[in-house]
């Protein structure tokens, strides 16, 4: 396969979420529109205040008619170990082997420096960003999956058109949640087919 784009057809995968097995990618897109936001792995701390900051929202995701499925390198053991006592209102694609990620082209750096943020904005926000997840208590777990993996989004139609896709730069080149709930109301109205 190959990076995929505004207008192509997001392929269709089986996968296992924490909770479920032998899902396609085709079985879980909804009336609305479905946010695919990919991560690193549960134990990750940034990964992890991302996955409750996506939690906090979720109602807000809903009122806009989408649902998220964050694809992660974890196990689904470890994710449910790890969410036990905080259950989420979506769910979390494991994909411990990383074909989705293979499949997809969703880089990974060489090294952790590659990885990290270069320009002084993405340096502030990066920064901004970690202070939020040391006020938020969340501390380091398991390690999984390949450390300097890469970030990515895809925002995908019923019809499974993808409308909005973005491989992340380095390691903070994404949107916060509040910026992908304002990228959903500016997307066109899902077209009736």
């Amino acid at each position: 396969m190959a990076k995929l784009h505004v207008g192509d057809k997001m392929p269709s995968f089986t996968f296992q979420t924490e909770a479920q097995s032998g899902l396609t990618t085709a079985a879980v897109l909804s009336g609305g529109r479905t946010v695919f936001w990919v991560l690193r792995y549960i134990g990750c701390t940034t990964c992890r205040y991302d996955v409750h900051q996506i939690a906090a929202h979720y109602g807000e995701f809903q009122q806009r008619n989408a649902q998220v499925y964050v694809v992660m390198q974890s196990d689904p053991a470890v994710v449910r170990e790890d969410l036990k006592g905080s259950p989420l209102p979506y769910h979390i694609i494991c994909d411990q082997d990383q074909a989705i990620y293979k499949a997809l082209e969703i880089p990974a750096t060489e090294t952790k420096e590659e990885r990290m943020p270069t320009s002084p904005e993405d340096i502030a926000k990066l920064e901004a960003k970690k202070q939020k997840v040391k006020e938020s208590g969340f501390v380091h777990g398991r390690y999984e999956g390949n450390e300097q993996q890469l970030p990515a989004m895809f925002v995908v139609d019923p019809d499974g058109t993808v409308v909005y896709a973005h491989y992340a730069k380095n390691s903070i080149d994404m949107p916060t949640v509040e910026e992908m709930l304002q990228l959903l109301d500016g997307l066109p109205a899902i077209s009736a087919k």
